[in-house]
């Protein structure tokens, strides 16, 4: 397995392909991202990002019948692995623990501040 942080990129992906289960493919993919983020995302950026997960472990994928609607072109359709569970989740747990070492009292400087 490749290695095991994720990028900012790489952990929207990852959400993204658990938001979309059992329909997560390529342009369902970005669809959600820009949707979700209203970010501009480049298919091939999507793509590139599901090959690392794909790499490290955190996804696998499995080709979906084809369609008549696509010319009888079968989707790749991706989902979060054991191994993906947990990167997240420890994601999750890191950005709750630093965001909970706030002192109140920052966050209020921060408002007032502008920032």
């Amino acid at each position: 397995m490749k290695g095991t942080q994720l990028g900012e990129f790489e952990e929207l992906v990852l959400l993204v392909v658990g938001v979309l289960f059992p329909e997560a493919y390529g342009l369902s993919i970005r669809e959600e991202i820009i949707n979700q983020t209203k970010r501009s995302v480049a298919i091939g950026a999507v793509h590139s990002a599901l090959s690392r997960l794909e790499e490290k472990g955190f996804l696998q994928s499995d080709l979906a019948e084809g369609t008549h609607e696509r010319g009888g072109r079968r989707k790749r359709i991706f989902s979060i692995t054991a191994s993906g569970k947990r990167a997240l989740e420890k994601n999750h747990e890191m950005r709750n623990s630093l965001f909970n070492q706030i002192p109140e009292m920052a966050l209020k400087t921060i408002k007032l501040s502008g920032y």
